[in-house]
């Protein structure tokens, strides 16, 4: 069986119009789940939890997405940038 990884994480964003964080080092990992529902209900509880400032936002990083491992790196990867 795959197993299927989802990161949750957020933080405060400089603008709520741009998905940029206004400190990197602020990032709440809310952490790693094996399935897709943990990782919503995580995210829910989160958001939920920081509902009244407009410039908090969560995420949920579906991690099984970014590597597989059966096929061939891209070019960029490969020389190292």
């Amino acid at each position: 069986m795959t197993q299927r990884l989802h990161l949750v994480f957020g933080g405060e964003l400089v603008t709520p119009k741009k998905n940029v964080f206004r400190d990197v080092n602020d990032i709440h990992i809310v952490g790693m789940f094996p399935d897709y529902a943990s990782a919503d209900a995580a995210w829910k509880a989160e958001a939920h939890r920081t509902v009244d400032n407009a410039h908090m936002r969560y995420y949920i990083a579906h991690i099984h997405r970014l590597r597989d491992e059966g096929s061939s790196g891209s070019t960029t990867e490969e020389l190292g940038a």
